[in-house]
């Protein structure tokens, strides 16, 4: 069985790892990351690089079975809300868009804990404002994952990110914070890849540490 798996966000944290996975299992006979800069060349892993506000110019290039969608950024990196706006949800769900109307059938998308397109916090609002477009789309299948603080090593790193890094693991050993665990980069990659090969309902969700099960 051929399987075509296309990944956007690859350059960063989860996408990275989940590149490297994907480029080691057999399971997909051709992987596709849309980049904005190029990325160190793999042999299974065809990079096509192009400007994000320029995505319907590769269109074609969304032609595949799975979508594996990894971008994020925060305000800081981006320079602006609107920018961020424009990593976190319009480039994605343009993306998704893509992929849609070129026959994938099963979109597999971080997002984060908490996300809901009402929040009061904007990181948080934007994450469930990408959900409800997605969800619109009406995917064969739709996986959503929702992981507490990550860990691993950024390119750019978070400030804030990186000092919770330090605390949390050890304050999530108290009574009910267990669940709040933070969880690396790999771990959630590796739980893409497992739920891309496995059944699943039309939609379904994994929250915090749901995706260690």
């Amino acid at each position: 069985m051929e399987r075509h798996a296309i990944v956007i966000g690859a350059t960063g944290l989860i996408g990275s790892a989940l590149l490297s996975q994907l480029a080691s299992n057999s399971a997909f006979t051709r992987i596709t990351a849309i980049t904005r800069r190029p990325i160190s060349s793999t042999p299974r892993v065809h990079n096509i690089v192009v400007d994000f506000d320029q995505l319907d110019t590769v269109a074609d290039a969304f032609s595949g079975d799975y979508l594996f969608c990894c971008m994020g950024t925060t305000r800081k990196q981006a320079g602006s809300l609107a920018a961020q706006y424009k990593v976190d949800v319009d480039y994605p769900l343009h993306a998704a868009t893509l992929a849609k109307a070129r026959g994938v059938k099963h979109l597999l998308l971080v997002s984060s804990m908490s996300a809901d397109s009402r929040s009061r916090s904007a990181y948080l609002r934007m994450k469930g404002q990408l959900e409800d477009g997605v969800k619109a789309l009406c995917f064969e299948r739709l996986s959503l994952f929702q992981p507490s603080l990550l860990l691993g090593e950024r390119e750019h790193r978070r400030t804030g990110e990186y000092l919770a890094g330090k605390l949390m693991p050890a304050l999530c050993k108290l009574p009910g914070l267990k669940r709040y665990r933070p969880i690396s980069g790999s771990e959630v990659a590796t739980k893409m890849i497992a739920r891309s090969l496995a059944q699943g309902p039309a939609i379904e969700r994994f929250s915090l540490d749901e995706i260690f099960n």
